[in-house]
Parts: C-alpha cells; structure tokens; sequence
C-alpha cells in the first residue's frame, strides 16, 4: 500500500465516520424532538408550579401573621396574670396585717 492508497483509504474511512455521526446525530434529534403536546403539559405543569408557590406563599404568611398575633396575645395574658397576681399577693399581705390588728 503506498502513499496515495493510505490517504484515500484513510479520507474514507473518516468520511464514513463522519456520515455515521451525522446520522447518529440526526435520529438523537429525532426521537428526543418534543411534540406539541408535550410542550401544553410542561407549560400547564409549570403554570401549577407557581400557582403552588403563590399558594405556598400565602400560607406562610398567614402562619407568620397568626403567630405574631398569637404571640401578642400571650404576652398580654401574662401581663394580666402577672398584675393579678401582684393584686392577690397584695390582698394576702392586706388580709394578714387585718389579721393581726384584729388579732391584738
């Protein structure tokens, strides 16, 4: 085999090649294409995504507003109870020096 033998051999094994990759190629495109219908359900699918997000949202600011309500709420209770506490404690005291004025 001489020079010219091996160049020609060798441009057309690599021609060869390249039309199989074209090929190769050509039927990846083919049958990984997406239809239009498939297109309709990634968009309905994605239209769901963010209302589920949106609705997602919403809740968690609803659940952060109820908290910080709730929160308010228990610290005024503990306020009451604590003021009715020092009240009580004040009518003890009150009602143990009665006692002993009463007691002498």
């Amino acid at each position: 085999m001489n020079r010219t033998e091996f160049v020609t051999a060798t441009a057309i094994i690599l021609f060869l090649f390249f039309c199989l990759g074209w090929f190769a190629c050509w039927l990846w495109m083919r049958l990984s294409r997406v239809s239009r219908a498939d297109i309709g359900e990634i968009d309905r699918m994605a239209q769901e995504l963010h209302e589920a997000e949106e609705a997602r949202d919403r809740a968690v600011s609803y659940i952060e507003t109820r908290e910080a309500e709730l929160t308010n709420r228990l610290t005024q209770a503990e306020a009451e109870l604590d003021a009715a506490m020092d009240g009580l404690r004040l009518a003890r005291r009150e009602t143990e020096e009665l006692r002993t004025r009463i007691g002498r």
